[in-house]
C-alpha cells in the first residue's frame, strides 16, 4: 500500500510533474473496471493531500477521476527509474482500495509491473 513510502519522504523526491504523473496513474488504474469506487476515490484524496498539491492540480485530480485520462498521455516510460516502485504500490494501494481487484485491473498492473522492473 502507498503509506509507508508516502510518509516516509519518498514524496520529497518527486517534482510537480512527477506528482502530477503519479496521481494521472493511479487515476487511470482506478478506472480500469470502468468505475470510480468510494473507497478509490478516498484513496486518490489521500495521495493528493499527501503530495500537498496545489488547488490547480487538485481540479485537474477532479477532472481524471471525473473521466479517465487519455491512455495516450500516460507512458511508463516517463516514470523515474528511482520513483517505479512507489508508483506500483501506489497502484496497488488504489486498486486493491475497494477491496476487490477486477481481471483488469490485475491484468493493467501486471503490464505495468513488466514495463516497469
Amino acid at each position: 500500500m502507498l503509506g509507508a513510502d508516502m510518509e516516509t519522504g519518498a514524496i520529497d523526491q518527486l517534482d510537480r510533474e512527477d506528482r502530477l504523473r503519479l496521481v494521472k496513474f493511479v487515476c487511470s488504474f482506478a478506472w480500469a473496471d470502468l468505475a470510480i469506487h468510494p473507497e478509490e476515490r478516498a484513496f486518490v484524496d489521500h495521495i493528493v493531500q499527501s503530495l500537498k498539491l496545489s488547488d490547480e492540480d487538485q481540479s485537474k485530480v477532479a477532472g481524471w477521476l471525473a473521466v479517465p485520462p487519455n491512455p495516450e498521455s500516460i507512458d511508463p516510460m516517463r516514470i523515474p527509474l528511482a520513483q517505479r516502485q512507489l508508483f506500483l504500490d501506489s497502484i496497488e494501494g488504489v486498486i486493491a482500495a475497494d477491496g476487490q481487484v477486477s481481471p483488469e485491473e490485475r491484468e493493467n498492473l501486471a503490464l505495468l509491473r513488466e514495463l516497469l522492473v
